[in-house]
């Protein structure tokens, strides 16, 4: 799978496009407790010392997060992290009273826990119908669980980032950002080869054995007249298995999940790459502008032209 899954999970955060990280460091120590209200875009979290509990807005079981564990949040959804498992604790806004990419908060006399957190916005389109199939929390063992390769380049990737924290050196607020987009694609790594029955949405896709050859395919030629049948045949299923087990697997039939990606993709060439819609909609599969422009509005409620004339706007305006 190795060979594979890097190529869609590179498309996939192509059109997500996560930007604006801003991370930063807590060390707290004592019987410390902290709520963290509702975020935009994806969360991240490491735990570099000590251990802690997390506890999310709605959900009843607290989790457990020790030396190594990270867990990704990509809902947005309020939390408090304790010491203790509390369900209330001071304001994030409180304890990280001036919050900047690069500092580090102290709670209490601190030594005893210390942990990195990284915040990125996402593309609203692809984020909304792309995060949708996660679940509310994903939690990546670390530590020795963890013997994979993508394992130790988080370790490595959370040493460092909080070796800059620590040590400020020039240039660290860079480093620490490029830095913690390696920490996001290691974790999205980490959770694709993880065994988790649970998984729902493109990547269930990526970890199944039957579908990940035609998921491959879609992905790799977007204008290839693609049909039901002939991504059964990439996948070694009768026609029929192969519907059922995508519907079930992705929560959507096969073609609207490539209809879906298809548009997703061309508003990423006509919002950040300058494509016009005939360029975008050649490049999907589509011979006629019209069809793709139908098709544009009713997965993305929007027109393609209406994208191309915000980025010619964005552009003029920067000039």
């Amino acid at each position: 799978m190795a060979d594979l899954v890097p190529d869609i999970l590179s498309d996939v955060l192509d059109v997500l496009q996560p930007r604006d990280c801003v991370a930063a460091g807590l060390d707290a120590g004592g019987n410390w407790s902290i709520r963290y209200g509702p975020h935009a875009g994806m969360k991240c979290i490491g735990i570099v010392k000590g251990s802690c509990w997390l506890v999310l807005d709605g959900q009843r079981t607290p989790v457990r997060l020790g030396e190594g564990d990270c867990v990704m949040l990509p809902h947005g959804k309020a939390f408090v992290l304790s010491a203790s498992g509390a369900r209330i604790g001071d304001a994030a806004e409180t304890v990280h009273s001036a919050p900047a990419h690069g500092d580090t908060a102290l709670l209490g006399s601190g030594g005893d826990f210390y942990m990195i957190g990284a915040r990125f916005l996402l593309s609203g389109l692809a984020s909304e119908l792309l995060m949708a199939s996660l679940a509310d929390v994903i939690v990546i063992p670390g530590g020795d669980k963890d013997n994979s390769a993508s394992g130790e380049t988080v370790r490595w990737a959370l040493t460092r980032i909080a070796t800059e924290l620590r040590h400020r050196r020039p240039g660290c607020a860079s480093f620490i950002e490029h830095l913690s987009h390696v920490l996001l694609i290691e974790l999205m790594r980490c959770h694709l080869d993880g065994d988790n029955e649970e998984q729902i949405g493109w990547t269930a896709a990526i970890s199944d054995p039957f579908l990940r050859p035609a998921f491959v395919a879609m992905h790799r030629d977007l204008s290839s007249p693609w049909t039901v049948a002939t991504l059964a045949k990439r996948a070694g299923l009768s026609r029929t298995a192969f519907a059922v087990r995508f519907a079930r697997l992705v929560g959507r039939s096969p073609m609207s999940y490539l209809t879906l990606w298809r548009m997703l993709w061309a508003a990423k060439r006509l919002d950040r790459d300058g494509a016009t819609v005939a360029e975008a909609s050649a490049e999907v599969g589509y011979s006629s502008e019209s069809a793709f422009t139908a098709a544009f509005r009713r997965t993305l409620g929007k027109t393609p032209r209406r994208l191309a004339a915000r980025r010619v706007i964005s552009t003029s305006g920067q000039r």
